[in-house]
């Protein structure tokens, strides 16, 4: 099997059953930001002078910097504000990444497919998620630019090139979906201290999210148990270098947001990733990944020291969505 063969009769039934259950859940149990938000609803007005702007010292990293907690209130009120709505913003920019991959890779798939069926479930979903991100960012009210430049010039030829190695295009959306899913439940442990609104639309996207988490994780086991030595090992080296790079692209601000706030370069390093506070926050997001990798038996020398060097290792987690309980504020 290489990284790009399309899903043929070898799905195994318990493959199927469970793409099966994700299918009815994304019929019976699904949102839409249109019914399910009330978007001008006094409840969920957004305040910008609301102190739960304020960025939580023990979830965000540039939170936890001293420079951050040693402003004045409204200033800490305003980039908490313009983070927020930057990091929703990054958030569409992903899901369309994603889409553009996963439909390359649904229409390879022969007839009957159940995976078909449930990637084309996905796919609405993260439609819907842009909608409902796009239309938290214009409540906010912050002209934010979303995905540093970079990646924006990237993400066509990102999604395009993902639609042709599937097993790496899977990889590219845990890396990317496992970040941000960390972040938002992380603060929702922490009492979801944030703008109703906000909340909202994190608890609905935490709610589809386990769907999509889910089905890339079987994907990955249903192709790499039946792949040869060689894609293994590339697989070992992809999986690391794809949490790191998406962490630091989804999770980390471009220098807009450091020219926007007067942000000095050795806090901004400080908060992504240099501190060992801001580490231990970087490697927190992936410990189901490495749970992932020590089942899908993709854990060598090699892809160890990977882990390591990129800062992504760390405890695996026991079960899925196992709370951090070691990252305290700095």
């Amino acid at each position: 099997m290489t990284l790009t063969e399309p899903s043929r009769e070898y799905l195994s039934q318990t493959y199927r059953d469970a793409l099966t259950t994700l299918s009815e859940g994304s019929v019976n149990r699904r949102f839409d930001p249109y019914l399910d938000i009330d978007w001008d609803s006094p409840e969920l007005a957004l305040d910008p002078n609301d102190v739960r702007w304020v960025l939580p010292a023990a979830v965000d990293p540039l939170g936890a910097t001293r420079w951050y907690r040693d402003q004045p209130l409204e200033r800490q009120i305003a980039i908490g504000r313009w983070r927020v709505a930057n990091a929703v913003k990054v958030g569409a920019a992903f899901e369309s990444i994603l889409i553009r991959g996963m439909m390359q890779f649904a229409m390879t798939l022969p007839n009957g497919s159940p995976e078909f069926r449930y990637a084309m479930h996905e796919m609405t979903e993260e439609c819907n998620h842009i909608q409902m991100f796009q239309e938290l960012v214009n409540r906010i009210g912050v002209d934010v630019p979303g995905p540093k430049r970079h990646f924006r010039w990237l993400s066509p030829f990102i999604g395009l090139a993902g639609g042709y190695a599937y097993v790496i295009l899977f990889i590219g959306i845990l890396g990317g979906e496992e970040p941000i899913d960390h972040y938002q439940k992380a603060i929702i442990r922490q009492g979801g201290s944030i703008p109703p609104m906000v909340l909202r639309t994190m608890e609905i996207h935490i709610a589809e999210e386990a769907r999509h988490i889910s089905f890339a994780g079987d994907f990955l086991a249903s192709r790499v148990a039946r792949m040869g030595k060689f894609n293994r090992g590339v697989c070992s080296v992809a999986f690391p270098i794809a949490m790191r790079w998406l962490a630091g692209e989804i999770m980390a601000p471009g220098k807009e947001f450091a020219r926007e706030f007067d942000i000095p370069r050795e806090v901004m390093r400080e908060a992504f990733w240099d501190s060992p506070h801001s580490r231990q926050i970087l490697a927190s997001y992936f410990g189901d990944m490495r749970k992932l990798v020590d089942e899908l038996g993709l854990v060598n020398p090699v892809a160890r020291r990977l882990w390591k060097m990129l800062g992504v290792d760390g405890p695996v987690s026991r079960y899925r969505s196992e709370p951090e309980r070691k990252v305290r504020a700095a």
